[in-house]
């Protein structure tokens, strides 16, 4: 069974970020029925668009139908899951038993996964979707590896186990959580998580109503209810040989800049460790590149047993980089590239180039222009293009990336 690293995808853009950036599949969610109702998603003729891409480069989409489904959510479901199966869908992620059933009476042929969100803990529940026709099951984030050597050696070969290798971890037992909707109306469970683990909270004791009591940690207080993000790049052995068949990256909401960088130094960890396990040393280098993704403070999550420490201190993100610039098209006759801008860059700044083509390199930008021919010092308006020369040859999709901080004018 072939390994496959597994990206998220929460818009076109993303999509072929990860695609070019080395993904082997990616899951997207369409306009509805899906659990990042905030994030931009699909609707059926862009999921077409990148079905087309995807395919062209040999990389299978999935789509995420897993909500927790009401009485209402079930009404258009039928039409819907019938329009993803004529256009060429791969997959369909699903958790809700009524949503499954639906999938196997409308489209028997259609691929069907089952999400994290259905809390597949042990190898008797694997084995019962497997039972009911599903082809993959999303390993809950609490397991072990022990846990899930146990349930790959006690399931049919031919089920696929997907595992959250990267991203950001959920206080709620695999997700399912009631907090969002208690106290924003805004139901978790049906897309629309409004992330309330991420707020600062006080102790109210119930004879001194009014009086808030932070609980201290530190100088800044604590968040009781924030995790840390997952982070298994040091550990690609001990999954592969846990049986993990498919390797997820968390985050349909974050940056094309995430996508790009967590994709490419997964890409590299895996396939080196494939080409030769027994000389495979892992390479800091693509800790370094993960890190500088906007994230919270790494750990294993449950892959070693459970964490001593989950609970993040902050609800703020450590960011160290960020993308000024996407390709758009790069004349290698007169060594011009065409820039979209993502932040300010100022003339004469030195810029690394996250490229899905090889080593990252540096360039500085000595000369830039806008649209009408005139040389700019600056880029100072959103998503303006620009042009730059170089004699470096840039892809459509490469990124400029510049150290927070870090500004030579």
């Amino acid at each position: 069974m072939k390994l496959e690293l597994l990206a998220p995808a929460g818009n076109l853009e993303k999509l072929k970020v990860a695609v070019l950036y080395g993904a082997d599949a990616v899951y997207i969610g369409g306009e509805a029925y899906s659990l990042r109702a905030m994030a931009d998603n699909f609707d059926i003729d862009t999921m077409k668009e990148a079905l087309e891409f995807a395919h062209k480069h040999g990389v299978k989409v999935y789509v995420t139908v897993n909500i927790f489904a009401h009485n209402d959510d079930l009404k258009g479901i039928p039409s819907y899951v019938k329009s993803l199966s004529e256009i060429g869908v791969d997959a369909i992620i699903v958790s809700d038993p009524g949503v499954f059933s639906i999938v196997k009476e409308v489209a028997p042929d259609m691929e069907v996964h089952i999400s994290t969100q259905a809390n597949n803990t042990n190898y008797k529940t694997c084995e019962f979707w497997y039972k009911l026709g599903a082809k993959r099951v999303v390993l809950a984030r609490e397991l072990s590896l022990k846990e899930i050597k146990e349930i790959r050696q006690k399931t049919p070969k031919d089920l696929e186990l997907e595992a959250f290798v990267h991203g950001a971890m959920c206080i709620s037992y695999s997700g399912r959580c009631l907090l969002s909707n208690y106290m924003t109306y805004r139901d978790a469970n049906r897309g629309a998580c409004a992330h309330p683990c991420r707020y600062k909270y006080y102790l109210v004791e119930e004879k001194r109503p009014g009086q808030y009591f932070p609980v201290f940690e530190d100088e800044r207080g604590t968040y009781i209810l924030n995790s840390h993000d997952l982070c298994m790049i040091e550990y690609i052995p001990e999954l592969v040989e846990s049986g993990i068949t498919s390797f997820k990256i968390e985050g349909r909401m974050k940056s094309s800049y995430y996508v790009a960088t967590v994709v490419k130094a997964y890409r590299q960890a895996i396939d080196a460790y494939l080409k030769d396990k027994e000389n495979y040393k892992f390479n800091p280098k693509w800790l370094e590149e993960v890190s500088k993704a906007s994230h919270r403070e790494f750990s294993t999550g449950f892959y070693f047993g459970k964490p001593q420490k989950q609970i993040y201190s902050t609800s703020s993100y450590i960011r160290t980089h960020d993308v000024v610039g996407i390709v758009v098209d790069y004349d290698e006759e007169n060594n011009i590239a065409t820039i979209e801008q993502r932040n300010k860059i100022f003339k004469g700044d030195t810029v690394e180039v996250l490229t899905y083509k090889g080593e990252n390199f540096k360039i500085t930008l000595d000369y830039m222009w806008n649209l009408e021919g005139e040389e700019i010092d600056s880029t100072p308006h959103p998503q303006m293009i620009y042009k730059i020369k170089t004699n470096k040859k840039l892809n459509p999709y490469d990124m400029l990336v510049k150290e927070k901080g870090d500004k030579d004018e």
